[in-house]
């Protein structure tokens, strides 16, 4: 099987094209990214592209599955308008193309909390984002919501208070359900839920035990 990949050198991508170049069930693994990509795999086809002119290369966009794990934070972004570009238009440009190239499986890391309907800016962009997408021809679409995602070696200061004291309530039976999620136990949900053989066209995954 050949897989598409876009977000590969945040966290969760990193993470997931590792596990994706050692998976036997996958002989291609392709990555789109705006600069050199550090991972040199026989199995690994690396192209670098302008998301901003996703048509020079949306004839790339070929295969049996695609992952987006693409994002940013208001903070990197800049600005509400750069991190909407980021996150909600390369996605959805990324997804259109592979729809329209009859690529049958669709894999999107959203955000716990998504929902158009939303008041919260990131909230309301994530749900915005599932709903076109959920419009997209694909025989397959995996919605993955996680919360928290624990990253190696994060330089987010956010993230790693948000962490400790999430983990301080969780060492006393609080909150459990946002604990905290390592981004390689999120990688292999995704290639899990890709691979299964649920019956569902659009699968929703909330919940991960790690």
């Amino acid at each position: 099987m050949k897989c598409l990949v876009i977000g590969a050198t945040g966290a969760t991508g990193y993470s997931l094209v590792q596990q994706l170049l050692e998976d036997d069930r996958f002989s291609e693994v392709v990555v789109f990214v705006r600069s050199e990509f550090p991972l040199e795999n026989d199995k690994l086809k690396v192209h670098q592209v302008d998301f901003n002119n996703h048509d020079e290369w949306a004839n790339l966009i070929q295969g049996d599955v695609a992952f987006s794990c693409l994002g940013t934070t208001l903070k990197q972004a800049g600005s509400k308008e750069k991190q909407w570009k980021v996150d909600y238009e390369y996605q959805y440009n990324f997804a259109k193309n592979a729809s329209l190239n009859k690529v049958p499986v669709f894999v999107l890391v959203s955000a716990q909390g998504a929902n158009s309907d939303s008041k919260m800016f990131y909230s309301r962009m994530k749900g915005e984002l599932e709903n076109a997408i959920d419009k997209l021809s694909f025989e397959k679409l995996v919605i993955m919501k996680p919360g928290l995602l624990k990253r190696p070696d994060s330089d987010r200061f956010g993230e790693r208070l948000a962490e400790k004291m999430l983990n301080a309530f969780n060492s006393i039976g609080v909150f459990k359900s946002y604990k905290p999620l390592p981004v390689q136990v999120l990688a292999s949900k995704m290639i899990e839920k890709a691979m299964s053989s649920e019956e569902d066209r659009i699968v929703v995954v909330s919940e991960f035990q790690n």
